[in-house]
């Protein structure tokens, strides 16, 4: 049921301006799915609906992480052209970067959100990033390079 009803609430919010949980109740109630305002509200919190701005000056539900999605895309596309060496040493992974692009490809990494990896350093041109067990040095080093699509 909870299946059926986000994929109702993401095709009511595509097709009509609601600016509010009693207005998505409505419009789920007139769908012939009745639910309490608790009920919208923890769906609205795990579609990750936001609000924005409409053309008129209102606002209305959107679905949200499309904007962090192109996001992370991005970082991951200047992280591919930009980094020129990965190389593990201990529980530290340094890649080399072209010239004012370490922060942007350290950003990357967090995002990535591997849970092998704690933290990033960047300075100008190079990334430290820490490994929490060094068993997983080498794998990250793996992946990071495939995540390039080079071949150091």
């Amino acid at each position: 049921m909870k299946v059926k009803r986000h994929a109702l609430i993401l095709e009511i919010i595509a097709s009509q301006e609601i600016d509010t949980q009693e207005g998505l109740t409505k419009a789920l109630a007139e769908a012939g799915i009745n639910v309490t305002q608790a009920t919208v509200s923890r769906d609205i919190r795990e579609l990750k609906l936001i609000k924005t701005a409409t053309n008129h000056g209102s606002y209305k539900y959107t679905v949200g992480g499309q904007e962090e999605t192109e996001g992370q895309d991005r970082y991951l596309r200047i992280f591919s052209e930009s980094v020129t060496s990965v190389n593990g040493a201990g529980n530290l992974v340094v890649l080399k970067t072209i010239t004012a692009a370490a922060q942007t490809a350290a950003e990357a990494i967090d995002n990535l959100g591997w849970p092998e990896i704690i933290g990033t350093i960047a300075g100008e041109n190079t990334v430290v990033a820490i490994v929490k067990n060094i068993e997983d040095t080498d794998d990250v080093v793996t992946r990071l390079k495939e995540l390039t699509g080079k071949r150091f």
